[in-house]
């Protein structure tokens, strides 16, 4: 993948009223770059970059989860702007319940725009990359794709099955000149707190007292996350411009720190495991 130098970059991005994907298309949109964002609501969009100068914005309404909108907006990209450089799936929202208390329905909702809707997104783009021989694939992850809270269940396995799709897919298209890279934020200043962006079980079981606690302190916690989102979004765009970094990038500090106490975790629990794995082979 060869980021553009001599030219604005064209990106395409979703889920971008709000938070890190309003932030990352601010920052984009001031360096000059061109922007496809993709939205429920264009109007919401405009209204969060006012003041922003969109000259070279795209903005489009899709529903990720709608495979031909999809296709739609991405050759209504590539007719804009003569092709795509990077894409950037980032749409996606919170959830926090027990296992036991998430519906079929919340189940189905959650993986179809994360996971579908990064699907629907890839399989329309791929075609335009592999023919340009060039491209880079951001799929926003979470640190919480590569460990897991109580109460986080529902998320984290969506966020579980994007980092396994990506990680296939950096390997798949890695001869095509296509990079793919998983980006870990931790915990940044948005509304992804807020009601917004956070979804709650319809009923709840008095047997999970922790995880009401810790959904209380969560809604109480928007304005004290240590991640500045403005720096989110240039690190984004450092990593396109890079174009080789790590297949895993975090984001803040917690989420590095949380990730090095993950690799700690596994490697204990794999030695602690060894005997037993090797005892269940073949008896040579």
């Amino acid at each position: 993948m060869t980021y553009p130098t001599d030219r604005p970059a064209t990106w395409f991005v979703t889920g971008t009223s709000r938070g890190l994907g309003r932030s990352l298309v601010i920052e984009l949109l001031t360096r000059g770059h061109r922007v496809a964002a993709t939205t429920r609501s264009t109007d919401r969009l405009l209204r969060a970059l006012d003041g922003v100068d969109t000259t070279n914005l795209l903005p489009l309404e899709v529903q990720l989860t709608d495979e031909a909108a999809v296709s739609r907006a991405i050759d209504d990209t590539v007719e804009r702007f003569g092709g795509i450089d990077v894409v950037v799936n980032n749409a996606g929202y919170g959830y926090l319940a027990a296992v036991e208390e998430t519906t079929d329905a919340d189940v189905r909702a959650m993986f179809d725009v994360q996971v579908n809707g990064t699907w629907n997104v890839l399989r329309a783009v791929l075609p335009t990359m592999r023919a340009a021989r060039s491209g880079h694939v951001i799929n926003v992850s979470s640190i919480l794709g590569l460990l897991s809270f109580p109460g986080w269940g529902l998320y984290c396995a969506a966020k579980y099955a994007v980092e396994g799709l990506t990680e296939s897919l950096a390997a798949e298209v890695a001869d095509h000149g296509i990079a793919a890279t998983i980006v870990e934020p931790g915990y940044f200043d948005t509304d992804f707190l807020t009601s917004e962006s956070l979804a709650l079980p319809s009923t709840t079981t008095d047997a999970y007292p922790g995880i009401r606690d810790m959904v209380e302190a969560h809604l109480a916690m928007p304005g004290t996350q240590p991640g500045d989102p403005r720096r989110a979004a240039a690190a984004i765009i450092a990593i396109a411009e890079k174009g080789d970094g790590p297949l895993r990038q975090q984001l803040g500090s917690d989420s590095s720190q949380l990730a090095s106490s993950k690799v700690e975790a596994l490697a204990a629990d794999i030695e602690a495991g060894h005997e037993l794995a090797v005892s269940t082979d073949y008896s040579s």
